[in-house]
């Protein structure tokens, strides 16, 4: 069973090992680690101190992958699944094992949905996104961006030209909708 508190056996016993790989152990003497004067050897600790570790609380229905039979017992609750991106995510576990393409390929493009919608939830609010500020345009010019560039070996300076229009494109398009959506908008309001 997975998650227990006692050591696996070791495959191979220390002198067996230390023979087939060079230099393995060599911190197992303790007057050879450089803890040694601060650390205190215990022979009765054993390392864990349960038999199975008290599972954190599920506070909505975590993704899981079809291959385990259970949650880990702690998992991670900074990002929930939300909207669009969300769907995706858990349609990916329930479906997919980790070892097919289909899975990592449907998390990449949720990763995408997620990236569109908290840009679009970035317009209800107050302060939306700042392409010009968010995508470090102006330290090109403050921080001698442009100069660093030249007379370097620098890797990006082969993809340097394709970042304006993978930050600006998005932009451009966004700029026409929301152009269109006021043309349309005004058009109706001619008619009536």
């Amino acid at each position: 069973m997975a998650y227990r508190a006692e050591k696996p056996p070791i495959a191979e016993s220390s002198d067996e090992l230390r023979a087939r790989i060079p230099g393995w152990g060599v911190d197992l003497d303790p007057k050879d680690r450089p803890s040694n004067p601060r650390e205190k050897f215990d022979p009765d600790l054993n390392g864990a101190h349960w038999d199975f570790p008290e599972r954190q609380p599920e506070k909505w229905p975590r993704e899981r992958s079809i291959e385990h039979a259970f949650l880990t017992p702690v998992f991670g609750t900074s990002c929930p699944p939300k909207g669009l991106s969300g769907i995706m995510r858990k349609y990916a576990y329930r479906r997919f094992s980790e070892a097919r393409a289909a899975h990592w390929l449907i998390l990449i493009a949720a990763d995408r949905v997620d990236s569109v919608e908290s840009n679009l939830r970035s317009y209800l609010t107050l302060h939306p996104d700042n392409p010009i500020t968010e995508t470090g345009i102006l330290s090109e010019y403050s921080r001698h961006g442009i100069k660093s560039r030249f007379g370097q070996k620098r890797t990006d300076i082969k993809h340097q030209w394709m970042d304006p229009l993978i930050v600006g494109t998005p932009w451009v398009i966004r700029l026409l909708i929301v152009y269109r959506v006021v043309k349309a908008v005004r058009k109706l309001r001619r008619t009536r």
